[in-house]
């Protein structure tokens, strides 16, 4: 029996035009003076997952994602502020952005303490939200993110190779044809061409991206985040990320060796741009253990 997933003329597999077809609720909340933008899937008054992306990335790359983690759960994703949707601040810095995340968590009508799940820079972020309200989340699930070090996007723009003042393009596909995550990596084209397009918006004189870059000079993140984390941890690792063993044996050690470490076969550091259905299957197994066990005692 053919198991594959159908496909239309273009390749696209249904299972992710369903999940694109999905409508998300979106909205703004006012955090410490600026907006910040949401969407969320599911039904309000569930337990939830708050989703956060990485640096220069936006709530959209969850698209394909979110509508595949809703079964008894809200799933919202956030713009952080200068990213996507939401304002810009005069700095940013870890602490404001954890705030903007259980902020986004009662919003969306997460009725349970939340699971935040983030990738790369936003694994950052969801070490230092469960720093700060480790007692109000039920966990928190990281991505890829090298916490000894910089994230590649960080490392990119600090060496001027990326992520410098965004310049203005004439047409949509001009700015759109300039799309490539960084790392730069195999990437599934139907999710490629569905982030580059929501990763743009007009500006006076014609397109640009959404991001601030300003982003990337907030002070560098230390594996001082993993200490003291009043709640459940677990670690996502790409097989062919920018994560290397010996750092997610440290990030294990610190954690106290309780936090589960999962792999993702044939993963880039950008696994929701090429594997997926094997990131999706992951964190449903380890939501549907953690809906159904208790936090190991320390």
């Amino acid at each position: 029996m053919d198991t594959t997933p159908a496909a239309d003329s273009a390749g696209v597999p249904s299972w992710f035009t369903e999940a694109l077809a999905d409508p998300a609720d979106t909205a703004a909340i006012d955090v410490d003076g600026v907006s910040i933008a949401y969407r969320a899937w599911g039904s309000p008054g569930q337990p939830g997952l708050v989703l956060v992306h990485g640096g220069a990335a936006h709530s959209r790359w969850w698209d394909h994602i979110a509508p595949l983690l809703t079964s008894g759960h809200r799933v919202a994703a956030i713009d952080l502020s200068g990213h996507g949707d939401s304002g810009r601040r005069e700095k940013y810095t870890l602490d404001e952005w954890a705030r903007e995340v259980l902020a986004v968590a009662e919003a969306a009508g997460i009725a349970a303490p939340p699971v935040v799940i983030g990738h790369s820079m936003g694994g950052f972020v969801a070490l230092r939200t469960a720093g700060m309200f480790g007692s109000q989340l039920e966990g928190i699930v990281v991505i890829d993110s090298p916490v000894h070090d910089l994230t590649p996007e960080d490392r990119a723009a600090r060496d001027a190779r990326a992520f410098g003042p965004l310049r203005v393009y004439p047409s949509p596909t001009a700015v759109m044809a300039r799309f490539r995550p960084i790392p730069d990596q195999p990437v599934l084209p139907y999710i490629r061409a569905h982030v580059a397009a929501t990763s743009i918006h007009p500006v006076e004189g014609g397109w640009s991206w959404k991001f601030d870059p300003a982003i990337f000079g907030r002070p560098q993140a230390t594996p001082e985040l993993l200490h003291h984390l009043d709640c459940r941890v677990a670690l996502f690792h790409a097989q062919h990320g920018i994560v290397p063993p010996q750092t997610t044996e440290l990030m294990y050690d610190k954690l106290g060796r309780r936090a589960p470490v999962i792999e993702v076969p044939a993963a880039g550091h950008h696994i929701m741009l090429d594997q997926p259905i094997a990131l999706v299957t992951g964190l449903r197994t380890l939501l549907s253990d953690w809906d159904h066990s208790l936090p190991a005692m320390p």
